[in-house]
C-alpha cells in the first residue's frame, strides 16, 4: 500500500502504523451523510447511533429524499432527541443542497477546499464538520483535520509538542503534516485509532 511506505518515512509516526491498516472509503449520498454528522456532534457514538436509529424510523427505516425532511415538522425532529438547533441544521443542509441542486456528482467533482467553501455557508455546518465529510464519506486521501482534539493531542503526544497557544500549536501541526502529503487523512487515522488505544 503506497500511503504506508509514505508515512513510515516519518519514524515517530512508522511506530503507530500497524495492521490492520486503514482504508479510506467513499459513501453515497453526501446530503445524509452530512445531516448524520450533525446529528451525532457533541454525542458519544452509543447515543449518536440511537439519534440516527430514530431519525430513520421516521421514515419506516429507509433513507428518506431531502424533501422529505424538509416537510418534516420541527418539533417532530425534536421529539427524537435532536436539540432545537441540531432540527434546525438538518432542515438548513436539506433545503441548501435542493435549492443549490448540489448533487453528489457535483460535490466529487469538485476540490476540497471548494467543498469547504460550499458547505460551511450552510448554518451549522462548520469546517471540521466538512473534514470529516471530506475523510469519510468523499474518501479524499489529503485532508488534515487541524481543528480535531482528538488529532491534537495525539500529535503532542507523539511529537512531544510543548504546550503552545492554539495559533502556534496549529503551525507545528501543519509543519509536521506537510511530509505526509498527499495522505493527510490516512496519518490522522493512524493518530486517532493510537490514541484512542492508550
Amino acid at each position: 500500500m503506497e500511503h504506508i511506505a509514505h508515512l513510515q518515512k516519518d519514524k515517530k509516526l512508522a511506530q503507530i502504523i500497524i495492521d490492520p491498516f486503514i482504508v479510506v472509503d467513499t459513501r453515497k449520498n453526501v446530503p445524509l451523510t452530512l445531516i448524520e454528522s450533525i446529528m451525532g456532534q457533541q454525542l458519544s457514538i452509543k447515543v449518536a447511533d440511537i439519534i440516527h436509529k430514530r431519525f430513520l424510523a421516521l421514515y419506516g427505516s429507509k433513507s428518506p429524499s431531502l424533501q422529505l425532511i424538509l416537510d418534516t415538522p420541527l418539533e417532530i425532529l425534536r421529539s427524537i432527541g435532536l436539540s432545537n438547533a441540531k432540527a434546525n441544521y438538518v432542515h438548513n443542509v436539506a433545503k441548501f443542497f435542493v435549492e443549490n441542486k448540489v448533487t453528489d456528482k457535483k460535490i466529487h467533482a469538485m476540490g476540497n477546499a471548494e467543498i469547504i467553501a460550499l458547505l460551511t455557508q450552510i448554518k451549522g455546518v462548520g469546517q471540521w464538520t466538512v473534514e470529516m465529510l471530506l475523510m469519510f464519506t468523499l474518501g479524499r486521501a489529503d485532508v488534515l483535520a487541524l481543528d480535531d482534539l482528538g488529532v491534537q493531542q495525539a500529535m503532542i503526544k507523539l511529537y512531544k509538542i510543548e504546550a503552545l497557544d492554539k495559533k502556534q500549536l496549529r503551525e507545528k501541526m501543519i509543519k509536521i503534516s506537510s511530509k505526509w502529503s498527499p495522505y493527510r487523512t490516512y496519518a490522522c487515522m493512524y493518530l486517532w485509532r493510537w490514541k484512542d488505544s492508550k
